[in-house]
């Protein structure tokens, strides 16, 4: 757990509000109290006061320092009831439509963090993907460089000589089932720019095929090649600190001799620590299969590909790793207001 302690004691210099939308949760109650009490910042419940008072004393979990806010009853209703009738896609809707939406826990969070009343959303837990994926990508504005919006996990592995100190970081792991070429290479890229802000350092990362610099000749490993070419470009435009290459397979990727044989020189090959997965269907299997048969701690999923934070959880999700989900999407934050502060106007 040395990775995630790290990003408590970042965010202890930084605490942030992050909200909720499952507030009547028990699992969320619970990690509420410990956001909290770890010194990482305001946890923001939605919800029924009475409802989560009530789960909470069942669950002997504290309130103190946690805030609660019915979005049927807040003050902020009509005013993000007005903000999405203005966007064009709900201009014909009516009072009634708008309001309705927007007493939907997981269009209100999005709503909150899109102008500023929270700095990241935790969510999903309780329901399919879509459910929160549907607001994310309705009220919070796309990041200008990305083409697309995924999912990062990143994996804390017992053994240490992998990725950065045992730290990897996998895409995309929920969201695009068949990314383009245009699509994989901008996952690359916003999977490196979160590494480098988490690590610190330049990010290693590898795109991964069955494939190693042309070893076969198919039209998902060309994919995979045009990707890497596309992803280093974006990397030049944005004068961002980030290595990639590929296309290579998953041994050149994490073990040095084999990167050697196959592949030559390469700032990746042999020590990545960012996977990027040729589609869904690989990279969550990947996931699944790392946590259960190596015993490694996943959290996940980040969104990436938009102007504020976000966090789908898996509905298997404990309390733990909610609290830890939590403090990456606040750190997440950190940066992304200096980056996009307009973005909210």
């Amino acid at each position: 757990m040395k990775f995630i302690h790290s990003v408590f004691d970042k965010l202890k210099h930084h605490p942030k509000r992050i909200v909720f939308p499952d507030g009547d949760d028990a699992r969320v109650l619970r990690a509420a109290q410990l956001f909290y009490e770890r010194g990482l910042g305001v946890p923001v419940l939605l919800g029924k006061r009475d409802v989560i008072e009530r789960v909470a004393l069942a669950e002997r979990a504290s309130l103190d320092h946690v805030a609660i806010i019915n979005p049927e009853t807040s003050s902020d209703l009509p005013v993000f009831c007005q903000r999405i009738e203005r966007l064009e896609r709900y201009r014909n809707m009516g009072l009634k439509d708008s309001r309705a939406m927007m007493t939907n826990h997981n269009y209100f969070a999005a709503m909150m963090v899109q102008y500023g009343l929270a700095d990241a959303l935790v969510g999903g837990g309780t329901a399919f993907g879509g459910a929160l994926l549907r607001p994310l990508l309705s009220l919070i504005k796309p990041l200008p460089h990305a083409e697309v919006v995924s999912g990062c996990t990143i994996v804390e592995l017992e053994k240490k000589t992998l990725g950065d100190d045992g730290v990897m970081f996998f895409a995309d792991t929920g969201i695009v089932p068949d990314p383009t070429m245009q699509q994989l290479a901008s996952i690359a890229v916003q999977t490196g720019l979160l590494a480098r802000q988490v690590f610190g350092r330049r990010p290693r990362v590898a795109l991964l095929s069955f494939s190693t610099k042309g070893s076969a000749r198919t039209a998902s490993a060309e994919k995979v090649a045009g990707a890497t070419a596309l992803a280093r470009e974006m990397v030049s435009r944005l004068g961002a600190e980030i290595a990639v290459d590929g296309e290579m397979q998953a041994d050149a990727a994490l073990d040095p001799l084999i990167a050697e044989k196959k592949m030559g020189a390469s700032l990746v090959g042999g020590r990545a620590n960012v996977l990027v997965f040729p589609d869904l269907n690989s990279g969550n299997i990947a996931v699944k299969l790392i946590h259960y048969c190596a015993a490694a701690r996943t959290f996940g999923q980040l969104i990436l590909g938009l102007t504020r934070p976000a966090v789908d959880l898996s509905r298997g999700a404990d309390v733990e790793e909610i609290v830890c989900m939590a403090a990456l999407a606040g750190l997440q934050s950190i940066e992304y207001r200096k980056l996009y502060p307009e973005q909210g106007e």
